[in-house]
């Protein structure tokens, strides 16, 4: 008969791959450029939506903010196309047509 031996069981590290984890300082740096992301698509959402939202309400609207060019279109897939394909490379931002702004819902 063969004796048992108690498995040592290891301790969790509270994340799955802890050597891919980002230093405070990158996630501080990052969220940083997402809000001056944000804030520069949300100043040409408020310049262009009084002249939109009577006519595309509840359309999508995709913004580059770089060039300041809008697409918008019933569907979000084909907004972003059309802007994916005249930006290839650029980082875009979906907005909503409404009163929020929002693109979706939780």
């Amino acid at each position: 008969m063969s004796k048992l031996v108690p498995v040592k069981q290891n301790q969790s590290k509270g994340r799955l791959f802890p050597q891919y984890s980002i230093p405070s300082e990158e996630l501080a740096k990052r969220q940083t450029e997402d809000e001056v992301f944000y804030q520069r698509c949300q100043a040409i959402f408020d310049r262009v939506y009084p002249q939109l939202v009577s006519e595309y309400y509840g359309w999508f609207i995709v913004i580059e903010p770089d060039s300041g060019n809008y697409f918008i279109d019933p569907h979000d897939e084909i907004a972003f196309n059309q802007a994916r394909q005249k930006y290839p490379d650029a980082r875009l931002m979906v907005m909503g047509l409404n009163e929020q702004g929002t693109a979706g819902s939780i």
